[in-house]
């Protein structure tokens, strides 16, 4: 069961009246603060990531064994 629009105002005035105007924007901006924090920290890690596996590759030789006989 979702909230109508009604019922979304009402809960908008309540939160407004409990924390102020000004005490209600400190916390939206904080939020907005946080949340641009931590798209900044995934994008930081995918790009790690991408650096790790270039310097993953290793180039090889392969070498041939030659066999020994014995007699």
């Amino acid at each position: 069961m979702v909230p109508g629009p009604f019922e979304l105002i009402i809960i908008l005035i309540i939160v407004l009246l409990l924390f102020g105007g000004k005490r209600l924007k400190n916390i939206g901006s904080d939020l907005g603060g946080a949340i641009k924090g931590f798209r900044k920290s995934m994008k930081e890690g995918e790009n790690d990531k991408l650096d790790n596996k270039k310097d993953a590759v290793i180039d090889a030789k392969v070498i041939k064994e030659e066999k020994q006989t014995t007699k």
